[in-house]
Parts: structure tokens; C-alpha cells; sequence
């Protein structure tokens, strides 16, 4: 707690997942017109504890998160686990706001691997750029949200990606039953009448 990189936040990283100690010290680095995107585990979005606490001071005393990127799981060699991008900047145009952006259902699978097209790379940086709200991708939260989620920066708490099933038509699942049902018993018949012809017992 004596480093001048972590002493402001009042609580230190835990040992175990030391993300943020990482991010403190890029942050403490960082020229104070510069912009910083860091590649993390979804974990630093939501983890409770010392990392709430580090979490709330960068955003409520510091005000220095720009952005949540969500990324696909799978774009990094030797984890499969799903990543974020935080952005973050000593003095911000837009301080009454976090931009969130759910980029994690567009990518391309190749083989064992997701990877970004760059389609989907532009349509992240027009986002960030543009920071509108747009169905299902992103969402511009105002700082008020955030405390109202206890700053919990969990994407889904922002960016709502659900997709409703279609109802299932159970007049249509009936009648395809019963269709089947038929042919069952007619095939069932044809068997039992090769069975008989050469003399062994039915199978049902």
C-alpha cells in the first residue's frame, strides 16, 4: 500500500486474481491525454470484494472507464475462455457515460478457433466512435445505472442479447405424431409378416 500505483485505491488486487493490479499500473503509466484498451477476463467486470472496491473507484472517484468491450470466447490461442477489452482515459469527452458493446456473437468459427472478420472489427470501432445505442450490441449506460447496479459491469446488466425461441406449434407437433404413429404400425406389420415367412418370433 505504500506503491503510488495501488495507495489511492485503498484496497490491493488479491493475489489470486490480480487483474486490476495490472491495470493500475498501465493506468498510472498513462500519458494524461492518452487512451488505454486492455485485454481482460469477464471476472474483472463483476468480482466482488477488493476488486468491487477498485472497480468502484476507478468509475465513481476517477471516472476513468471510457468503454466495455465483450468479446467472443475462443479468440486466443491456448484459452477458450471469453474476454473483455477495457477502455480507459485520464480525461474523458464523454464523463457522464460507460459505452458497452457485445461483440461476442459475431465471428467466424474456423476450425477450433473464433476470430474476428473485419467486418466485425469495424462494426466495434464505428460503435465506439458513433457511441449510440444500438438492439442487442450496445448501449450507452449513464453513470446513475452503473451505481444502480451496485457497479457491477456484468455486459448482459447493459446490453440485452436474448433471443426469443419461436412458440412451438403443439397442433402441428400432434398431428406429426400421430403421422408417425401410423407408419410405425405399418412397418410393424411388414416385419411381423417377413417374421412369419420365415418361421422366427416377432421382435416386439
Amino acid at each position: 500500500m505504500s506503491d503510488d500505483r495501488y495507495a489511492p485505491y485503498g484496497r490491493l488486487a488479491p493475489k489470486g486474481t490480480a487483474d486490476f493490479a495490472f491495470v493500475q499500473h498501465m493506468i498510472h503509466q498513462l500519458a494524461d491525454n492518452g487512451t488505454m484498451a486492455c485485454v481482460l477476463p469477464h471476472g474483472v467486470l463483476f468480482r466482488g470484494g477488493a476488486e468491487g472496491h477498485i472497480r468502484e473507484y476507478l468509475i465513481k472517484d476517477r471516472n476513468q472507464l471510457d468503454a466495455v468491450i465483450g468479446l467472443p470466447a475462443s479468440i486466443f490461442y491456448g484459452t477458450g475462455i471469453p474476454t473483455c477489452i477495457l477502455v480507459l482515459k485520464k480525461k474523458r469527452e464523454h464523463s457522464g457515460n460507460v459505452l458497452f458493446i457485445d461483440a461476442s456473437q459475431h465471428f467466424e468459427k474456423v476450425k477450433t478457433q473464433n476470430v474476428l472478420r473485419p467486418a466485425d472489427i469495424s462494426k466495434i470501432i464505428t460503435a465506439y466512435k458513433t457511441r449510440i445505442n444500438e438492439d442487442k450490441y450496445s448501449h450507452v449506460a449513464p453513470l446513475s445505472e452503473i451505481v444502480e447496479n451496485d457497479y457491477n459491469l456484468n455486459i448482459p446488466r447493459y446490453v440485452d442479447n436474448f433471443e426469443e425461441e419461436e412458440a412451438v406449434n403443439l397442433k402441428s407437433v400432434s398431428t406429426e405424431l400421430k403421422k408417425l404413429e401410423k407408419e410405425i404400425q405399418t412397418t410393424n406389420a411388414s416385419i411381423a409378416a417377413y417374421c412369419k415367412e420365415l418361421g422366427i418370433d416377432t421382435p416386439f
